[in-house]
């Protein structure tokens, strides 16, 4: 075989090198979006702050946790197995309650501005099917907190599927520790109690 029949038989074998970066390329970008909406919504209820009632701004933030969270996966995982076991009802109930709670951690602790921001970082990493999202919480003179987010693509775009405390502590693996305590056989009544009480606390002025 000469150099050039060589050379043009790679041909394919570069473009679908070339073609599967491109793919890579689109993917990263829109990897960080839920991320980016996420934050945009914080500093929204951050500028918004207590002299807004606490409920007010869970309903702002609600819609864009629901957007940016697969909020049913991470509960599926926090639960485990047992989460089958539930009934429609039951499964809803859960996952209304989860969610409310979810959202007022984040309002409960996302409570004014302060010279907070948010970074994306680059260096997206790929798990997977899921990517590695790099971020960072920066306060004005204090060390800013690494926070990697792990987003997979689902049937409404790329989600978040868990959140990762410097770089380590997931959180869907401290939920499990909380929430598989309470849950005993098929009745998710505990948990659900415990998710509710979480939020009445955090509409008092408390943190998580």
């Amino acid at each position: 075989m000469t150099s050039a029949s060589r050379l043009f038989s790679r041909v394919p074998l570069v473009l679908a090198i070339l073609a599967s970066l491109g793919l890579q390329a689109q993917a990263q970008p829109a990897a960080t979006a839920p991320i980016q909406e996420l934050n945009a919504g914080l500093l929204q209820v951050m500028r918004a702050g207590k002299a807004t009632p606490f409920q007010a701004r869970m309903a702002s933030l609600t819609p864009v946790v629901q957007r940016s969270f697969d909020l049913e996966l991470i509960l599926r995982n926090s639960v485990g197995p047992r989460f089958a076991g539930f009934s429609a009802d039951q499964k809803a109930a859960l996952l209304d309650s989860f969610t409310q709670f979810t959202v007022a951690s984040y309002v409960a602790n996302f409570d004014a501005l302060a010279g907070m921001s948010f970074e994306i970082l680059p260096n997206l990493r790929q798990a997977g099917a899921d990517t590695v999202v790099p971020s960072r919480i920066v306060t004005g003179g204090a060390e800013a907190a690494k926070l990697d987010y792990v987003v997979h693509p689902s049937a409404d775009g790329f989600q978040i599927a868990d959140v990762l405390l410097d770089g380590s502590i997931s959180r869907v693996a401290v939920q499990r520790s909380d929430f598989r305590a309470l849950v005993t056989g098929n009745d998710p009544g505990p948990l659900i109690a415990m998710l509710r009480s979480k939020v009445a606390s955090f509409a008092a002025g408390g943190r998580s």
